[in-house]
């Protein structure tokens, strides 16, 4: 099952080093990214978590929901696989 956590409002400064250490305390966590803008390299303030089952997943998001890290309250949840392009003609969207 999905054990894949999306974490979002992070502060700025939030590395994913950081991230992975703050989840492994509700369990072992697989890998971690924050995902960081292409252009600038700064974080856009969100990222993801793999734990290592899916009970630590859940584990993990009532620790974690609405935890304060630094002045931010962060969201937690299961994450959504990615949503498929649209295709119209020659144009993808």
């Amino acid at each position: 099952m999905t054990k894949k956590l999306y974490v979002g409002n992070l502060p700025y400064e939030v590395t994913q080093d950081r991230l992975k250490e703050i989840f492994e305390e509700a369990g072992k966590v697989e890998d971690s990214v924050v995902i960081l803008d292409k252009f600038s390299g700064k974080s856009k303030g969100f990222g993801f978590v793999e734990m290592g089952s899916e009970e630590e997943a859940k584990k993990a998001i009532e620790s974690f929901n609405g935890y304060q890290i630094e002045d931010r309250k962060i969201k937690v949840d299961f994450a959504r696989p990615p949503k498929k392009n649209f295709s119209f003609g020659k144009k993808n969207f």
